[in-house]
């Protein structure tokens, strides 16, 4: 009679995918702060950036179909990832978009950049704890992403406030699509740090 063979089921290291994928995307959100202080070459590595982190979303999704156990419930994994390469991807069609409207950075740009790579380093270093299961080194830390995105609103809305002052209408526009785009980005950065949340909820 032929021997059975028993197989251990997969189980890939999704958490630590995700991990890397954090650290890409921080890698780009400092590269959009310092293309937004006047680095023009930092917006090649913010494309870079977001290349290397569609294939670590890549890998994280396959890993998600076969992975038998996985410490965060798989949804959860998915939005995770997804929020964050929303984040990206925003920040790289920003760089593009001003490059194609010849829109330099002004000041509140320079703000609203540096509020989106400041919360997008606390989601990381959230996403960093659930490895070691320290749920509220997690939560903590997407509380503060939060905070600086409601200090990312603030700019925004006084940089709207100040385009009534402006009277070139073609660079009100500019500016008005470009400040609504971060703001756009710093909403989407909310999401992600409202599903580490709900991440530690559901897990409790």
């Amino acid at each position: 009679m032929a021997r059975g063979h028993w197989f251990l089921p997969e189980t890939p290291d999704v958490l630590g995918m995700l991990e890397q994928q954090a650290e890409i995307t921080v890698e780009g959100m400092d590269a959009l702060a310092a293309w937004a202080r006047g680095e023009a070459e930092a917006g090649d590595r913010l494309r870079a950036a977001e290349h290397a982190a569609d294939r670590k979303k890549r890998e994280l999704r396959a890993a998600l179909t076969s992975a038998f156990s996985t410490p965060l419930d798989p949804e959860n994994l998915f939005e995770l990832s997804r929020g964050l390469d929303e984040v990206l991807n925003g920040a790289k069609n920003f760089v593009g978009e001003a490059e194609a409207m010849n829109t330099p950075p002004d000041a509140a740009i320079v703000e609203m950049t540096g509020e989106l790579a400041a919360g997008t380093r606390q989601l990381a270093e959230a996403f960093a704890s659930f490895a070691v299961d320290d749920r509220d080194a997690a939560t903590e830390l997407a509380d503060h992403a939060v905070k600086d995105q409601r200090n990312l609103q603030h700019s925004y809305r006084a940089a709207m406030s100040a385009l009534i002052e402006n009277p070139d209408l073609r660079e009100v526009s500019a500016r008005r699509e470009l400040y609504r785009r971060l703001a756009r980005s710093g909403n989407e950065l909310v999401m992600v740090a409202e599903r580490v949340w709900y991440s530690v909820i559901k897990e409790s």
